[in-house]
């Protein structure tokens, strides 16, 4: 996949960070943090491009992958309170409470374009699946919510995984009953965040396909 992404250098003390975002915004695509259950609602373009997204932040060790959302379309439906997403490795070492004054200083940034490796990115989501999850728990995905941003810290194939189910639910959302007439539709549910101490419900995701009105350009594969 061919991303547009605006680059950013920006600077906290002797440290130079390397900060992506997509160059253009996903309009119709809207997170809310998993407390414990969150919520993705996304269009066809909108869960395409954040697999890319995934798919890039899984081979940028030393890159920021920060998605702006909050000020897309509002959805009509869920609870909670909209979020901004940062995909970063565990290795970076970024804290959350750091963030908001980096975000501050990005300025306007440089527009590269990237591809994605979707092979590559299909091997590494088949070799998680493939042995015990999290046999290295420094690869575990970790998630904290601050300033309206969730924070998803992985190693490669938790990103890969990640951005090769957002991939499937973008081609199978078309294909649910009832999105036609501009319902929401349940796919798949990303559940494989680290549940808190103190046990209760596990934290999950939950991805719906919901396309953005007028729906007349949706159209069930085979119709």
């Amino acid at each position: 996949m061919q991303l547009g992404l605006r680059r950013f250098r920006p600077r906290t003390g002797p440290r130079e960070h390397r900060v992506v975002q997509p160059r253009h915004p996903l309009r119709h695509t809207s997170p809310r943090a998993p407390e414990p259950i969150g919520l993705l609602l996304g269009d066809h373009d909108g869960l395409n491009r954040l697999a890319g997204l995934f798919s890039f932040a899984a081979c940028a060790r030393h890159t920021i992958v920060h998605v702006p959302l909050r000020s897309g379309v509002p959805p009509d439906e869920g609870l909670g309170d909209l979020v901004d997403l940062v995909l970063v490795h565990h290795s970076y070492g970024l804290r959350p409470s750091a963030w908001p004054r980096l975000r501050r200083s990005l300025g306007p940034g440089a527009p590269p374009a990237v591809r994605t490796d979707e092979a590559r990115t299909d091997r590494d989501a088949a070799a998680l699946r493939g042995r015990p999850r999290w046999a290295d728990r420094r690869d575990e995905p970790r998630h904290v919510t601050h300033a309206r941003t969730l924070f998803l810290h992985g190693g490669r194939d938790a990103f890969a995984e990640t951005a090769v189910s957002l991939a499937y639910a973008a081609g199978r959302g078309p294909r649910e009953k009832g999105v036609v007439e501009g319902r929401a539709a349940f796919v798949l549910s990303l559940d494989h965040l680290v549940q808190g101490p103190g046990g209760g419900h596990p934290y999950e995701i939950m991805v719906c396909f919901k396309p953005y009105p007028p729906c007349a350009h949706v159209k069930r594969p085979g119709r």
